[in-house]
């Protein structure tokens, strides 16, 4: 790894021929310790007679079988590589998809995602005159609330543990300690924006010059600001990077100022990208997020699916970085949705959904039908519940989507408990009844 002092790593900004080379020699360490410690790679090698002095470059990986969240819940102790006594953190994942899974942190792995986010808030020119204000959990065995507070300390930036929710008390950490960035899913900004408009807030005279938007899309597939991107930008003049990362790569992928996807950081992953057989794609082609760990002490993973589908693009960036930059997350393999003879991620819906002020929130609920194909309600929480709103976000669907869901309606309050349930920190707006 490269200086925490430096603000791109030199590896990022070498060709692709020498990310590649450096990559080649980092994957065979990490087989070999994986060869010595890992019960679960143990398994796998002499299952599949592979012989790991024979890969040679990560162009091998493809020798390998992949490795599922199934595999984690299934075998979660067997992919541990230390004693437990080793284990000073513990983090879950979010359990979106399914049964929430534990990683053990070492001192060592703690050390790698300081340095992970210190190179990624440095994406966002991130300085120590910045004051961040952290609009998200720090508790719940969350990974990126201390990954994040952890890279700014690096930074040597200002941070304030806000949490989530409150525009009251967002409002108030900004005008008393003068907060420069935000961190926080991006459907929270609306709110801050309609709280400032209904107090008299000159949201473009704060000292907020930036966020840093987690969990959600604020980007079209060529880059430009989807629906809920422009709805923010369009009241609020600050500078939006999106970023992309899971606790089980432990690592992110964040926009630079160029605003032209997530850079890899080639110290700290292998990135592939895979098709429904495990083959790789070209960067015209959507491929599966296929991740496989460097310098991971714990619980490193090998050709691990995130299930998260995007493209991928290897065109030197024009901030200097040569790095694999990455698309917005179309949606995950296991939503996709066959609707009407039309196939759909869920981010399609919800990109309409936002489209329309006087929805406050929504869950998208899916069905298998009585002729086993997918159906789709889409529940909105809305004051206005007339016939004739119906009939606008029935249209909105027919114009974007060419087709249209169930639409019913439900008051706001009540969806809000529903979106959170078993104090869940993350809103549980697509449920896949199928």
């Amino acid at each position: 790894m490269s200086s925490k002092k430096d603000k791109i790593p030199a590896i990022e900004l070498q060709s692709s021929e020498v990310i590649k080379a450096y990559q080649n020699e980092r994957l065979k360490e990490t087989l070999a310790y994986m060869q010595q410690h890992s019960k679960f790679y143990q398994q796998m090698f002499t299952q599949n007679q592979i012989e790991i002095s024979q890969i040679n470059t990560i162009d091998d990986l493809m020798h390998f079988p992949t490795t599922t969240k199934n595999d984690l819940q299934w075998y979660e102790k067997d992919f541990h590589c230390v004693d437990d006594s080793k284990f000073i953190d513990y983090v879950t994942t979010s359990g979106t998809l399914g049964d929430p899974i534990t990683f053990p942190m070492s001192n060592l792995d703690l050390d790698r995602l300081t340095y992970n986010e210190y190179i990624s808030f440095g994406c966002a020119k991130t300085t120590e005159k910045d004051i961040y204000q952290l609009m998200l959990t720090l508790d719940k065995r969350f990974m990126a609330g201390m990954a994040y507070f952890l890279g700014l300390r690096e930074h040597g930036a200002g941070i304030i543990r806000n949490g989530p929710g409150s525009p009251k008390l967002q409002f108030d950490s900004i005008q008393r300690y003068k907060t420069t960035a935000l961190v926080t899913v991006p459907s929270f900004l609306p709110k801050l924006i309609e709280y400032a408009e209904e107090h008299g807030i000159d949201l473009n005279q704060t000292s907020v010059k930036k966020a840093i938007c987690i969990g959600e899309p604020i980007r079209n597939m060529d880059f430009s600001l989807n629906t809920l991107g422009r709805k923010i930008k369009e009241k609020w003049d600050i500078e939006l990077y999106s970023t992309y990362a899971s606790t089980e790569m432990g690592t992110a992928f964040t926009e630079c100022e160029m605003g032209q996807g997530g850079h890899h950081h080639p110290e700290l992953l292998i990135v592939e990208f895979l098709d429904e057989n495990d083959q790789p794609v070209g960067e015209n082609q959507a491929g599966e997020v296929t991740i496989t760990t460097l310098g991971v002490e714990s619980m490193p993973l090998l050709r691990f699916k995130t299930g998260d589908i995007c493209y991928h693009y290897t065109e030197p960036c024009a901030c200097g970085r040569h790095t694999v930059r990455l698309g917005p997350v179309i949606g995950r393999r296991q939503q996709m949705l066959k609707f009407k003879g039309t196939s759909l991620y869920p981010p399609a819906i919800y990109d309409v959904l936002n489209q329309l002020d006087e929805i406050e929130n929504y869950i998208v609920e899916v069905r298998t039908g009585n002729l086993g194909t997918d159906e789709i309600k889409v529940i909105v929480g809305s004051k206005n519940q007339s016939a004739s709103f119906a009939k606008l976000i029935t249209e909105a669907f027919r114009v974007k989507l060419r087709v249209a869901p169930e639409i019913a309606f439900e008051q706001p309050q009540i969806l809000q408990q529903q979106l959170f349930v078993n104090e869940g920190r993350k809103p549980m707006v697509f449920k896949d009844l199928r």
